[in-house]
């Protein structure tokens, strides 16, 4: 129980337990989307136009 109680504690302060869900939520956003990004890649590699562009717009000299 020393745990809860530090836990318990350290959350007395409604500033930093609202802090803490905000930054947890944040960080949970960004890994998210990072994480289902890279899965829609890796599932339509080849597929997506920045995979097939060099096949239709000419290089610029």
């Amino acid at each position: 129980m020393p745990l809860a109680t530090s836990v318990a504690n350290l959350f007395a302060r409604n500033s930093v337990f609202v802090g803490t869900v905000f930054t947890g939520a944040f960080a949970f956003g960004i890994v998210y989307d990072k994480v289902t990004s890279a899965w829609w890649d890796a599932h339509n590699a080849g597929k997506q136009w920045k995979d097939i562009r060099h096949k239709y717009v000419e290089q610029e000299e």
